[in-house]
């Protein structure tokens, strides 16, 4: 599957919103199918009414985390889609998790970063207390690397974080990369680095595991790393879903940095660096193993964190003996030379997560894919996947009988029935709650919904706020459709830690919801 390029990613989008239509498909489960005949939906959500839609009573009690798009708020809500609480800060946040002292983390756009500019962009983490003081801020944004989507914070209160780092063209050759798939400005590889925080502002870097320690190639027999991938699943091959770079002319380029629909950092030479675009990371605990997803290549991976940095830079070593080598992968076995493509399982998908001990599937994987494939003639759509992974006696994950990682598919699924109105081409995400019902968001009209085992839709809100985050020269940021888009809303429980004690009422006067034709 090729990578497209954020401009190219928005143009596809804003087509698909004024092209598409529902098509009827079953759900998972016995769900009472939503009105495929309506014609009014559309990917943005743009027109559709806001707020709580659903809300049936025996949903748990709990609360919701969201961040509005373009923002740099943190909401609190109840059931009812009122605002309880606010933490702000400084900068433009869309991913916050809450803390059991009631402090958040959040990952925050840095507004002076050098050279990186693709979707998900960061540089920044910060910590603010209950009434938004910022209590800890670290940067992580220069000319060679900078903190991008996703981030989870340890038990011992590390974090960890998902970052780029520059690789040169020269560089790259050396690594087995095609130069039929480079540009001038090399690669963006992507790494984990886990970051001890120095209060108020600081961090020390105590661990890292690089992608670029666990490549293997071979389009250059003369490279060390020269080998054929299916015999190493451990390793990604550099050149794995590669394809010739799409390049805009300067012209072209120019004239979208005018029109907001480029990032400043953008160049003509860097449209194709970021060949991974890791979205997501996730922590289990009792295994001490980190989950990644990686859409540019529709894969996810498991990785041992056991390990010291100087083990997860080699082959051996840690609890799983690996070192930093793969342990487990799946979504799309081509990417090391086994199946073929109707093996491909993933579709740019988002959001990877352990269910935690307790809740019904524990130990099994949630994910939201994206882009599922549906036929020549149709859209695609967009799934909630819940996996159970396959291991020996010892915890090691094992093959399916054609040397490929399982399971065949997943063991429990959600699709709307209509596709269209769970349909995001980007962001998104899901979790499993206490009793048994998934929380899901669908990132690009900005809809949160829980949905029962068997696919009923229980509570359905859409996001009616958007913040009004500036540009350095400020201009408006220019999100093309998507006024309402969200990458991550939370389900907290009513009996979470860090909201035992607190007050929690409709803030008076409520936050001003948007009104498309003053944000289009």
């Amino acid at each position: 599957m090729k990578n497209i390029s954020a401009i190219s990613l928005l143009a596809l989008i804003t087509s698909l919103i004024v092209s598409c239509s529902p098509q009827e498909k079953e759900t998972s489960g016995s769900a009472s199918m939503i009105d495929a005949e309506k014609k009014d939906r559309n990917v943005a959500g743009l027109g559709l009414p806001r707020g709580v839609i659903t809300n049936i009573d025996d949903d748990e009690p709990g609360y919701i985390l969201i961040n509005p798009s373009n923002s740099s708020s943190t909401y609190l809500l109840n059931r009812q889609g009122e605002v309880l609480h606010e933490w702000k800060g400084e900068y433009h946040s869309w991913l916050t998790y809450l803390r059991d002292n009631g402090h958040v983390i959040r990952a925050v756009v840095d507004p002076d970063a050098p050279r990186f500019h693709a979707g998900g962009m960061a540089g920044r983490i910060e910590e603010l207390d209950w009434l938004g003081e910022t209590i800890w801020e670290f940067e992580y944004a220069t000319d060679e690397y900078q903190t991008h989507h996703d981030l989870e914070v340890l038990p011992n209160g590390n974090v960890l974080a998902i970052a780029w780092e520059h690789m040169s063209y020269e560089e790259a050759i050396q690594e087995g990369r095609n130069p039929h798939y480079l540009t001038e400005d090399g690669l963006w590889m992507d790494k984990v680095i886990e970051v001890k925080p120095i209060k108020p502002r600081g961090g020390k870097i105590v661990w890292e595991w690089r992608f670029s320690d666990h490549l293997i190639q071979n389009h250059d027999p003369a490279l060390s790393n020269y080998g054929e991938p299916a015999a190493h699943p451990e390793l990604l091959d550099i050149n794995a879903s590669a394809h010739e770079p799409e390049l805009l002319h300067p012209d072209t380029l120019r004239a979208q940095k005018k029109k907001g629909l480029a990032h400043r950092n953008a160049t003509v030479g860097s449209e194709s660096s970021d060949i991974y675009h890791s979205n997501a990371i996730n922590y289990n605990e009792e295994l001490d193993q980190i989950a990644i997803s990686v859409p540019h290549i529709n894969e996810i991976f498991i990785i041992d964190h056991s390990t010291t940095t100087e083990e997860a830079r080699g082959h051996t070593g840690g609890r799983w003996g690996k070192g930093g080598d793969f342990l487990y992968r799946w979504g799309n076995p081509l990417n090391y030379g086994r199946g073929d493509s109707t093996d491909q399982k993933l579709f740019y998908q988002h959001d990877v997560r352990w269910i935690e001990e307790g809740k019904p599937g524990e130990g099994h994987l949630t994910l939201y894919n994206n882009q599922v494939p549906n036929g020549p003639d149709s859209m695609k759509y967009s799934a909630v996947f819940e996996m159970a992974l396959s291991v020996d006696e010892n915890g090691h994950y094992t093959m399916s009988e054609d040397s490929t990682f399982g399971p065949e598919g997943p063991i429990w699924s959600y699709v709307a029935a209509d596709t269209v109105s769970l349909f995001s081409p980007f962001t998104s995400g899901a979790h499993r709650m206490e009793n048994g019902n998934t929380f899901i968001l669908c990132g690009a009209p900005g809809r949160s919904l829980e949905v029962t085992p068997d696919g009923e839709i229980v509570w359905d809100f859409w996001n009616p706020y958007q913040g009004d985050i500036r540009q350095t020269n400020g201009d408006r940021i220019n999100d093309g459709p998507f006024l309402y888009w969200q990458f991550r809303s939370t389900f907290i429980p009513a009996d979470h830690p860090a909201l035992q004690g607190k007050e929690l009422k409709p803030l008076d006067p409520q936050p001003k919801v948007l009104k498309e034709k003053q944000g289009a």
